[in-house]
């Protein structure tokens, strides 16, 4: 099941660029025709010309009613609250003829940016990410170097792209600028969780919280508190403060975002039922959410309703090619004997992974975590190494240690898989994932011991985390059988 090829440069049978060195290129090529001219005139020209309209028009709402989810959406996408693609599709068309028609209107230009950010994270289509670069750009053209709004921008659609490094600058710059606006705060928490930096994570939280918010932003700052305490291993605070967020959402989308969060969190810990109810109540307020989608397949596959699960993982595909929901779906393929369509789905991942770096995305870690279970794990090695080395988070840590398991170096394997599972050097969070790739390693490294620990905790944290690993959890400790008695401390016997 090896699929070796992430790009769209040559024949099906032509080798996988090397590591990193494709994404840095479109960037950079990106970068450089940006700024070898491409002025807020220039980036005009570059804007797609307006969608023709399709099939009967939409019934019509109300002006009060229009006014009302246009100024919902304006501040949706300004301050990185969710937003639903429809409204976000209008809003980008409303600004589409703003800078048509005012190209040195700096704000249009950094609404229309921030909308494409939004709707590429949305919809899976990285294809959005050039043309939000392009529109900030051509908004800092415009303003100059400070732009807090754009730069806010820039920071969201770096985190989007996995590009923490420039993350962290844009945000950082942007903070810098507009330290009591509330918004610069969320994206930068993420950059500074994608490069393992959880301290600065924690501590700019820590400023968030200690902002006066207006009703509007506390759904959205409950959010990101929610996913540092879930980062930090505080699962009832993290679950609080999501449920609190859902709870005072402003919009049908906002809520649907919070409501799979909190299904999220109840998969990570293993309770279906509650995950499944979540993740329905999600998709009827959004029915485009796509994670809460995906989060109905994967939770009826663990029931072992695997017809629905199936549909539910097409469902979140439909239009929404997003490539690590493509590898879920083709591993509950192989879990369920359907080699077939598990390389089918294989082979679409490579046709999305390219896709989206042809968007500017960093996919090594994902294209890294394909090759270690279904291809080349020397290869998988090659790229999450200099992953690492760049954005060395716990994420990154894991699947390093899992590819250098996969590639027979096991005692280097597991410095990486104990980083990611130490709460003491990395976030704390609960991964029944990460707990059975460091049993395993321990396993092949004969510490019975450690290993029927580890394995034991991924099956308490979630005995359902994985349709193909999940199972090989079970087989591995029933294989090093029971944990034989040891004397109490001080008897001689």
């Amino acid at each position: 099941m090896e699929i070796r090829q992430y790009d769209r440069s040559g024949p099906a049978s032509s080798p996988p660029p090397p590591p990193r060195r494709h994404p840095r290129w479109l960037r950079r090529a990106l970068v450089t025709a940006l700024v070898g001219g491409a002025a807020a005139g220039g980036a005009l020209v570059l804007l797609p010309p307006p969608l023709p309209r399709t099939g009967p028009p939409a019934p019509a709402a109300g002006p009060q009613a229009q006014a009302r989810v246009r100024a919902q959406t304006l501040a949706a996408v300004t301050t990185g609250v969710p937003a639903a693609l429809p409204d976000l599709a209008a809003l980008i068309g409303q600004q589409e003829r703003a800078v048509r028609a005012r190209p040195r209107d700096a704000r249009a230009w950094a609404v229309l940016g921030a909308a494409y950010v939004e709707q590429g994270r949305r919809s899976a289509d990285a294809a959005a990410y050039p043309k939000a670069e392009r529109a900030l750009r051509a908004s800092l053209e415009v303003r100059g170097a400070d732009d807090a709004e754009a730069l806010t921008a820039l920071t969201a659609l770096a985190d989007a792209r996995r590009d923490f490094p420039a993350a962290k600058r844009y945000g950082e710059q942007a903070l810098k600028l507009a330290p009591k606006r509330w918004a610069a705060y969320p994206p930068l928490i993420d950059a500074y969780t994608g490069l393992g930096d959880y301290e600065h994570a924690r501590s700019t939280l820590d400023r968030l919280m200690g902002l006066r918010t207006g009703a509007d932003a506390k759904p959205a700052v409950m959010a990101r508190a929610s996913a540092v305490y879930r980062d930090r291993g505080w699962r009832e605070d993290s679950v609080a403060q999501l449920t609190d967020a859902a709870a005072a959402a402003r919009t049908p989308a906002q809520q649907a975002a919070y409501l799979t969060g909190v299904g999220q969190l109840a998969w990570e810990r293993g309770d279906l039922a509650e995950a499944l109810r979540h993740f329905e109540a999600a998709v009827r307020l959004d029915p485009a959410r796509r994670e809460a989608r995906a989060g109905q397949g994967r939770t009826l596959a663990a029931l072992g309703r695997a017809k629905e699960a199936l549909a539910a993982y097409r469902a979140a595909l439909d239009g929404q090619p997003d490539p690590q929901v493509t590898l879920e779906l083709g591993e509950l393929y192989e879990s369920l004997g359907m080699e077939r369509d598990a390389e089918e789905q294989y082979g679409l991942l490579r046709d999305r992974v390219a896709r989206a770096v042809s968007g500017g995305v960093d996919e090594e870690l994902l294209i890294g975590q394909f090759e270690a279970d279904h291809g080349d794990a020397e290869e998988a090695v090659l790229r999450l190494r200099e992953e690492y080395a760049r954005q060395p988070g716990i994420e990154v840590a894991d699947a390093l240690g899992w590819a250098l398991h996969r590639a027979g170096e096991d005692e280097e394997a597991l410095t990486y898989a104990s980083a990611a599972t130490d709460k003491a050097k990395g976030g704390g969070v609960r991964s029944a994932l990460y707990a059975f790739h460091r049993g395993m390693i321990e396993r092949e490294l004969e510490l019975a011991g450690p290993a029927r620990r580890h394995l034991g905790e991924a099956l308490q944290i979630n005995p359902y985390f994985s349709p193909l690993r999940a199972p090989a959890a079970r087989e591995a400790l029933q294989e090093l059988g029971e944990v034989p008695d040891e004397p109490l401390p001080g008897d001689l016997s």
